[in-house]
């Protein structure tokens, strides 16, 4: 089995699952939504999506670490609109298959780090950051959104087959 083959081919079901489910946000969808206090409101949700299939994945794929400054400040994408929002993930996905494409499969074995202020948060394998740290999380995230749309009685599309609103 070509492990790297089945890698693309997996992550490429996952975004364009991924990508329905963000296409079934409604257009005046309330991106400051929270189904709870200590949840992330729906345009953070959301974009956290685009980054986990796009610049995350693609930092997985091209560097061997990133190690962030003890008073380095996340700036976390929210996104406010959908058209924007499809946009940058459309944009991620295609910058992931181009990286997955030119990654060399010798490379899936090689270790990758991620931390801050000297602490280690992730060290592994390429291949186990990538399918833990950016397919799994996706669904992971995916599934969350999920739920969202349903409390919000948005009709959800099918992901591993039809969904209670599919007819297929």
């Amino acid at each position: 089995m070509d492990i790297h083959a089945e890698v693309i081919v997996e992550f490429e079901k996952e975004a364009a699952t991924t990508r329905n489910i963000l296409a079934a946000i409604p257009e005046n969808a309330d991106f400051a939504y929270k189904p709870h206090a200590k949840s992330m409101s729906l345009g953070r949700l959301a974009s956290h999506l685009a980054e986990t299939s796009g610049q995350w994945a693609c930092g997985t794929l091209t560097k061997e670490k990133v190690e962030l400054p003890a008073d380095f400040k996340f700036e976390r994408q929210v996104a406010t609109k959908k058209e924007t929002l499809l946009a940058e993930f459309d944009k991620g996905v295609a910058e992931t298959k181009a990286a997955l494409k030119a990654f060399s499969p010798a490379k899936w074995d090689d270790n990758w780090s991620f931390g801050m202020g000297g602490q280690v948060w992730i060290s592994d394998t390429k291949y186990r950051v990538f399918r833990t740290w950016v397919l799994n999380h996706l669904v992971h995230h995916r599934a969350q959104l999920g739920v969202y749309l349903r409390l919000l009685n948005v009709p959800l599309p099918g992901s591993y087959g039809p969904s209670a609103d599919s007819d297929k």
